[in-house]
């Protein structure tokens, strides 16, 4: 039985209409608050996954703080890594370390395949504890795409350029696509097991795959992409694709069975419109402008509010995530103005 009060997000990113804009962000969950904080001084980030009670306690914490209409799963775009056999290690204010990263295609040959129940069984407990006894509003699910993935399993860590990553696509064919072949069927494992266990939409991080142009994206990776979410949309669950920098491949992303674009800040919601882009759009407040004074984010954000609702199918996030030190009180009174804005 669903616990669902709140179900203006799932509405939005059908493309409906809404009472109000929904609105989530992106790293609601820990990074400014100061209870997350409180909590990373005893666990690490792997170390609260692990633990369903506590997961689901990170993760609902800002649905309770700031009124907003989604959460989101509280965990990592690399949690899946280590049952395919790739030692993962996360530094704080650095990101995912990877100790062999891959540089062959024996190296790909030899990552195996997850059985999401069985390796990860810490993450499906936390949906299902949020979901049946917990929550009120829809709980977002996520995974990395494939690129992202490869970038840091190709470049070892995070990368300014991606300049391992595209020598090994481009001198590597082989090897590249039986690596998306891997990532895809993990992907599609992993993000089915999240729907069924209670998360009624999923994110898909393509951080990274701006740094393709769009000749490359089609040749190296919209055949993956197009895999992935025709598996998914047989799910029947909002699924949102979102990337930085990647405004240039959001003709190509609007071609792919996805129900929302997410947009960073780059490109403006009536310029995606005036492209011929209907799907939902989700976005697209700088997360740097939450540190201005407040009659500066109530300009920005009315500004991307207007263009937002000239037609059914919008929510409002942010075009990337929470900085650490944006104030929690700052979050919450964005979400009422959201809110309260006239559509």
């Amino acid at each position: 039985m669903s616990r669902l009060k709140n179900d203006t997000f799932l509405k939005a990113a059908r493309g409906g209409k809404t009472n109000h804009i929904p609105v989530w962000y992106m790293r609601q969950a820990g990074r400014s608050q100061p209870e997350y904080r409180k909590l990373k001084e005893k666990y690490s980030l792997f170390e609260i996954t692990h633990q369903p009670e506590l997961c689901a306690y990170v993760t609902r914490l800002p649905v309770e703080q700031y009124g907003v209409d989604a959460a989101i799963l509280y965990k990592d775009i690399m949690t899946p890594l280590p049952a395919m056999g790739v030692n993962v290690e996360i530094k704080g204010g650095f990101g995912p370390v990877i100790d062999q990263p891959i540089r062959t295609y024996q190296d790909v040959e030899r990552l195996g395949q997850i059985d999401p129940e069985h390796d990860l069984p810490f993450v499906l407990d936390t949906i299902r504890l949020l979901t049946t006894e917990q929550l009120t509003v829809p709980l977002i699910g996520f995974a990395g795409a494939p690129f992202t993935l490869a970038s840091y399993m190709i470049e070892g860590g995070p990368s300014k350029n991606y300049n391992k990553t595209k020598a090994f696509m481009y001198s590597e064919p082989r090897a590249w696509f039986l690596l998306m072949e891997k990532l895809a069927d993990m992907t599609i494992a992993y993000v089915k097991a999240q729907i069924h266990a209670g998360a009624s939409a999923i994110q898909i991080f393509d951080s990274w795959v701006g740094a393709l142009n769009v000749q490359d994206y089609r040749n190296f990776m919209k055949p993956t992409m197009l895999r992935i979410f025709s598996e998914l949309k047989k799910e029947n669950v909002p699924l949102i694709l979102f990337g930085v920098g990647a405004s240039h491949l959001i003709m190509e992303w609007n071609d792919l069975p996805v129900d929302v674009i997410g947009l960073d800040w780059r490109l403006e919601i009536r310029d995606a419109r005036a492209m011929g882009i209907t799907k939902t759009l989700q976005g697209n407040l700088d997360p740097a402008v939450l540190l201005a004074p407040w009659e500066v984010v109530e300009e920005r954000v009315s500004d991307i509010l207007t263009q937002g609702i000239t037609q059914p199918g919008y929510i409002f996030n942010l075009g990337h995530g929470i900085f650490p030190d944006i104030k929690p009180e700052t979050i919450k009174r964005l979400t009422q103005f959201i809110h309260e804005f006239k559509q």
